[in-house]
């Protein structure tokens, strides 16, 4: 006997309520932390120990603007330290007496807002000096370097892979090359110099290390809020799923290059506002400061801290800096007094800080080997589920209780909610799917079976805009949808499961039904890290919505709500999939060999739900192989062979055609069965 859907949110709520009590504990643990920042200046008052660690939270805000591109949407960027570089440049120009060009009355609107300044020399006409405020320079530095992320988003992010890692390091050694010969602009190789330090209510920064530290905490403090908001959010699950699987994500309806976009000029603004505070700090920069090994470095302390954890990457980023300005120094200063005792000349003369980039690399490789997780996971275990339920029992029936209609789109039933005309699709000389027909009206199970190799999957494929057609149309409710991306696809309608899983294996799966929510809620970047009542409402419903969804599979996805996809059974991983597409609301569901894999009795109580979505308006293609199950719910039945429909009825109908039983048997088996 399955429990109701009341027991089984109860038993959701109660999880949820577990996982709130663990993380109070965890944010008494971060408010001692931030206790013992803010109190760090006052204990240690070293000039140079405070000094590298204000030098430390610079590279901890860069770790987090990289772990938004590395550990949420999964792209390989080896060229980081170019958007450090521009954000640094962009304000030491602005800052400095590098540029100086003639004044004239074009700058007193710019004298009046205190941008520039009259600079009268002793000889020659006067000169403006550019007098732009840091904290002006630190958001429009981010921007600055934001934008410059999606010029080069644009016409990479195509790539995938080794692919992209490739041409953003080429990316991250240009830049450094530009500084390098562009004198008039950045004085060379030999670097800025006279960058204005920050000047907060009269209070000049100058030198000193104490205002730098707690500016760079406070920073810090704010990306670390931001990361985070953006993580538990519509857009950072976006980000995760195309991380775990692109194809699935756009299925989802997630737009992929807008969102692997937006993540390239979010970690970009970070290193930019980076950038800006590292050039006022030192007061010059140089090219030298932004060389590949800083892109490594920064991507060893996500790699270190763990790919995707907020918290993981900041202590990452710390260790590495302090383990640089620290720790080295005094290990160097160890192994020469053990030279000068052993008399061991190479112990002498060795220098640890000058070997930090072999350091690194011998650290990532080590990470890679032996905890690819890193230091703080981005997931942690779960409790296991207690006995009762594991033991979940098969339900006949469908769906009980209430839920809500699946799809808003107005259909009339009189008229095919999908209309194939003349679809087909060719792979070079291969003909895949040729010059289909098909209709499939409103409040139908329609089945498409054939013989492997049939084109059943490339004609789901060409419907849900995974491939484009090489001629032919797909109507939707009269709507021509040819050709559209799959994320417009979905918003139109039209939902899928894969023949072969592609569930995002390391989200939840809460998160990855939430994933199929994605067309049909609104918030953004600025609304994620904001959060107004909208938004909170909005996640509300669709949580409430994914539990609903849930539900109609009874206690076999509730009690796993906060389990990893990757750790469910098979059977279980199918129902997810399917639980995925129909909380995006559709008119019309895609099953691809939806039992497959299952048993018997999985098979039964699937096909029941099945059976009990087409009775709630949603209208199911569905290709599948087990002929008991078609026989059993499919009003109408499409028979395909090397692309070619070639029977359509009832299913007592195709089984007696010839041309089906020649398609399975082959022409020898059926002229023998005729004779």
């Amino acid at each position: 006997m399955t429990a109701s859907p009341l027991a089984l949110r109860r038993t959701f709520i109660s999880a949820l309520k577990e996982r709130a009590q663990s993380e109070g504990g965890r944010r008494i643990g971060v408010w001692l932390l931030a206790l013992a920042a803010i109190a760090f200046p006052l204990v240690d008052t070293n000039e140079g120990d405070i000094d590298a660690a204000a030098n430390a939270m610079a590279f901890a805000i860069l770790a987090l603007g990289l772990n938004i591109v590395v550990g949420f949407a999964g792209l390989l960027d080896l060229g980081y330290a170019a958007f450090f570089a521009i954000g640094a440049y962009a304000y030491g120009i602005l800052s400095s007496y590098q540029v100086q060009p003639e004044w004239s009355s074009f700058w007193e609107p710019f004298q009046w807002f205190g941008f520039v300044a009259r600079n009268h020399p002793l000889s020659g006409p006067d000169l403006v000096h550019f007098t732009v405020s840091f904290w002006l320079m630190l958001p429009v530095a981010g921007l600055i370097a934001a934008f410059f992320g999606v010029l080069f988003g644009v016409p990479t992010l195509r790539l995938k892979g080794d692919y992209l890692a490739i041409v953003t390091l080429g990316f991250g050694e240009i830049v450094p090359i530009i500084a390098r010969n562009t004198p008039y602009l950045t004085n060379g190789s030999q670097g800025l110099n006279g960058v204005n330090t920050p000047n907060l209510f009269g209070y000049a920064f100058g030198i000193k290390s104490v205002p730098f530290y707690y500016l760079g905490l406070l920073l810090a403090v704010f990306l670390i809020f931001v990361s985070v908001r953006l993580k538990d959010s519509r857009v950072g699950r976006a980000w995760m799923a195309i991380r775990e699987d692109e194809i699935a994500a756009e299925a989802m309806g997630v737009n992929r290059t807008h969102l692997k976009l937006l993540a390239f000029a979010i970690g970009a603004g970070f290193a930019g506002m980076t950038g800006t505070f590292y050039v006022a700090k030192l007061q010059t920069a140089t090219p030298e400061m932004f060389q590949f090994p800083v892109s490594v470095m920064v991507l060893v302390m996500v790699v270190l801290g763990g790919m995707g954890s907020v918290a993981g990457v900041i202590i990452g980023a710390l260790s590495l800096q302090l383990l640089q300005s620290w720790f080295l120094q005094d290990l160097t200063q160890w192994v020469h007094a053990l030279g000068s005792v052993t008399g061991i000349g190479f112990l002498e003369r060795i220098d640890l800080v000058q070997s930090i980039e072999l350091i690194f690399g011998v650290i990532l490789v080590v990470m890679m080997l032996y905890r690819r997780q890193g230091i703080i996971p981005e997931r942690r275990a779960v409790t296991a589920l207690t006995h009762a339920q594991q033991a979940a029992m098969p339900s006949r029936g469908g769906i009980k209780g209430e839920l809500k209609p699946i799809h808003r789109k107005s259909v009339d039933p009189s008229r095919p909610l999908l209309d194939i005309r003349g679809l087909a699709k060719s792979f070079g000389g291969i003909q895949a799917v040729k010059s289909l027909d098909l209709t499939v009206m409103p409040g139908s199970i329609v089945a498409v079976i054939g013989p492997n190799g049939s084109g059943k999957t490339t004609f789901f494929n060409l419907v849900t805009g995974l491939l484009k057609p090489s001629s032919g149309q797909v109507l939707l409710a009269g709507e021509d949808v040819t050709g559209l991306g799959p994320h417009r696809i979905v918003e139109r309608g039209i939902a899928r499961t894969f023949q072969n899983l592609r569930l995002f294996a390391n989200m939840t799966v809460m998160e990855n039904v939430l994933v199929g929510t994605h067309t049909r809620t609104k918030t953004g970047a600025l609304g994620a890290v904001l959060r107004p009542p909208s938004v909170g409402r909005e996640e509300e419903a669709a949580r409430v919505r994914v539990l609903e969804v849930l539900s109609i599979f009874g206690n076999r996805l509730m009690p796993r709500v906060q389990h990893l996809a990757r750790t469910l059974s098979y059977a279980n991983r199918r129902r997810l999939e399917i639980a995925r597409a129909i909380v995006s609301e559709p008119a019309l569901l895609l099953l691809d060999e939806p039992t497959a894999g299952m048993n018997p009795t999985e098979t039964l109580e699937l096909t029941d739900q099945i059976r009990g979505l087409r009775d709630r308006g949603v209208t199911i293609l569905l290709i599948e192989h087990k002929l008991n199950v078609v026989n059993e719910i499919a009003d109408k039945v499409i028979v395909l062979d090397h692309g070619e429909k070639i029977a359509e009825g009832t299913a007592a109908e195709v089984q007696r055609n010839e041309e089906v039983l020649r398609a399975y048997l082959g022409r020898t088996a059926t002229a023998a069965a005729a004779s």
